[in-house]
């Protein structure tokens, strides 16, 4: 597995890094933890040593199932997680609000520490912007954490480009974490060039477009009420019945390779820029193996003009968030 440097910081990780949410939450019923250990610990064997969760995902119980799978190899490879939100009172998935109150910064990295069984967090992000707190106060906050051996790399999640810049003058952002993906180009105009300027590396989540760009979801595809997606515009079956169209894109591209559309996604995303490493997420080995083979991928100038020009000509229906979740990004 090829390794990436991400932005002017120390971090080191692989090309790929697996994003473990799905294993928890969102994505229907928590999966088998045995089975997810495995999973993980199949990950490393194959070079991966770069880790997503975080404390909202259960709540709590994703970053329980990653200490336990990580605990024998923490030495070799890179966790992150998030903080920012204020958890429903009685454990129960989701939450009440907002909360990047210092205080709570505080308390939310102690109980992340003993979840994931380690001394210190390679990559901590603030999960969503929080408007009641000023970011230079979330900043400063985990730089006295970087200063007290906590917390190794500071990150945000969805910033404005505003929020970046102030938040980087008082403790320099290593990694954002934005959606970015052929289906959601909207990093590209603003984002990245900052990113660049700046020297901040990127990881995008939902590289495969919450697994349509699979090619494994189409109009006839029945999402269960615990699936997250089913809230989601652009899952309802007018909005993947047109959106195939971008599938079959990347299919008809992709067999030119002997690659699948999910190979061809990810090695779109990793030619961008040497400072990207996407976390697809997945809960099978197959995947995780299908996934890892877009790292070996080469694809040439022509290949990424080819794709990106096509990709360019489809028009994606529906928005990626209901406007209260779309609300919370690019504060």
């Amino acid at each position: 597995m090829q390794r990436r440097k991400l932005g002017k910081s120390d971090l080191e990780v692989s090309a790929l890094g697996l994003g473990c949410m799905g294993m928890s939450f969102s994505y229907g019923a928590p999966k088998d933890r045995k089975a997810m250990i495995a999973l993980i610990r199949a990950a490393v064997e194959r070079g991966v040593t770069f880790f997503d969760t975080a404390e909202v995902y259960g709540p709590y119980t994703n970053e329980e199932l990653l200490g336990e799978a990580l605990e024998p190899v923490r030495g070799s490879v890179v966790i992150a997680t998030k903080f920012g939100f204020r958890m429903k009172p009685d454990g129960s998935p989701g939450w009440q609000g907002l909360d990047s109150r210092p205080e709570h910064i505080l308390e939310a990295v102690e109980g992340s520490l003993r979840r994931l069984k380690t001394e210190v967090i390679d990559l901590y992000y603030q999960h969503r912007v929080d408007p009641e707190v000023p970011i230079e106060e979330v900043a400063g906050t985990v730089k006295r954490l970087m200063e007290a051996g906590k917390v190794k790399h500071f990150g945000l999640s969805e910033p404005g480009v505003a929020t970046l810049r102030r938040a980087h003058a008082v403790q320099p952002v290593a990694v954002i974490q934005n959606e970015y993906s052929l289906w959601w180009r909207k990093p590209e105009a603003e984002i990245l060039p900052v990113l660049e300027e700046l020297g901040i590396g990127l990881v995008p989540y939902s590289p495969l477009g919450k697994g349509f760009l699979t090619g494994a979801m189409d109009a006839n595809t029945k999402l269960t009420d615990n699936d997250f997606r089913s809230t989601l515009p652009r899952f309802t079956p007018e909005a993947m019945q047109a959106n195939g169209a971008l599938v079959e894109l990347l299919r008809a591209i992709a067999a030119e390779k002997d690659a699948t559309p999910a190979q061809m996604a990810l090695a779109w995303l990793l030619a961008q820029k040497p400072w990207i490493a996407p976390i697809p997420g997945t809960t099978r080995l197959d995947r995780l193996e299908e996934n890892l083979g877009a790292a070996a991928m080469a694809l040439s100038a022509s290949d990424l003009r080819k794709i990106s020009e096509a990709a360019a000509k489809i028009r994606i229906q529906g928005a990626r968030y209901p406007e209260h979740l779309e609300a919370m990004t690019g504060r």
